[in-house]
């Protein structure tokens, strides 16, 4: 009896030991794009704070590529004590393991597992100064008249183009899908009519509404922003249910000790919650929107993905 209460305790204070000498060496914080997107911004802002209060390094490190995959799998198969974290999203984390579950070599609702939310950007619905509409309905009745001749444009397979799909469908559009790279193309294509309209963060997008070369039609946020306060929302408009936001968040490997998940949770909620993080990320337009838990980031990231396939198999989406 006395041999196995201490083999039990042995085992206990095994757990408790990364946590309590976590991190013990710098930490890698994987972000799967290029530097200068919003996931760039909020990786690059937050690992300072982390440095600062688990007094160790925290460097990001950028993995672009195969559409977020590259950084994905280099996560998913690190080893699982807390040094290597992957700065996910909408995308990476709840589109990519429906569309490339047969190219990639992990599955990464299976091999990842959530440490929290980090911030989540309202997406808006814009047309270019081509289509004469101002609203997003006026914007339906014209496209409606004139079935198959316009095009709107999105990255192939991104919760751009979904969302997109959706709200044709639910409209009764005849619209070509234009692939694209992300708003950089989407934008010029507008402004010469080539596209008539789009879906894309509104962070990408704020500058150009605010100049009048796009118009705001909709948002896809639950109430209107503070920043286009005449922007109705897509419920407002006649489209519940339709639209995202483009959340991001942190992920590890799926093995990784609880105490160092919840040791990281904790050291990543204080930062985000520090008054300069909330105002430098709000005047971008990236409002901190933060788990109430791993668990409960696990099953928003789970929700989420159960949300696309639908709108994947509806709209029989597939990527070659």
């Amino acid at each position: 009896m006395l041999r196995g209460s201490l083999l039990l305790l042995a085992v206990l204070v095994a757990r408790q030991l990364p946590a309590q000498d976590y991190p013990a060496k710098p930490v890698r914080v994987l972000v799967p794009y290029a530097p200068g997107g919003a996931t760039d911004i909020v990786a690059r802002i937050l690992a300072p704070k982390l440095s600062e209060r688990l007094k160790q390094q925290f460097v990001v490190d950028n993995r672009a590529g195969a559409a977020g995959n590259i950084a994905v799998e280099l996560v998913a198969t690190a080893q699982p004590d807390g040094y290597t974290l992957l700065v996910g999203n909408i995308s990476t984390n709840s589109i990519n393991p429906l569309l490339f579950a047969a190219k990639m070599k992990i599955d990464a609702m299976r091999d990842l597992t959530g440490v929290t939310l980090l911030a989540s950007i309202p997406n808006v619905i814009v047309a270019g100064p081509k289509l004469p509409a101002t609203t997003l309905q006026e914007a339906i009745a014209y496209i409606k008249e004139r079935p198959g001749q316009f095009n709107f444009q999105a990255p192939l397979g991104s919760y751009s183009h979904l969302d997109m799909l959706a709200l044709t469908a639910a409209a009764g559009l005849k619209m070509t899908h234009l692939p694209s790279r992300g708003a950089g193309e989407t934008l010029p294509a507008l402004m010469r009519g080539e596209v008539m309209i789009t879906n894309a963060n509104v962070a990408s997008m704020i500058g150009s509404i605010r100049s009048g070369q796009v118009k705001a039609l909709a948002v896809t946020s639950a109430q209107r922003l503070a920043e286009l306060p005449e922007v109705p929302t897509l419920t407002e408009a006649g489209f519940p249910g339709i639209g995202s936001l483009n959340w991001n968040g942190i992920f590890v490997p799926a093995k990784t000790p609880k105490p160092v998940i919840d040791k990281l949770f904790a050291a990543i909620t204080a930062a985000m919650n520090e008054p300069d993080m909330r105002d430098y990320l709000t005047k971008r337009l990236i409002p901190v929107t933060l788990a109430a838990s791993p668990a409960d980031f696990d099953n928003f990231v789970r929700a989420e993905s159960k949300r696309w396939a639908k709108i994947i198999k509806d709209n029989h989406v597939k990527l070659d």
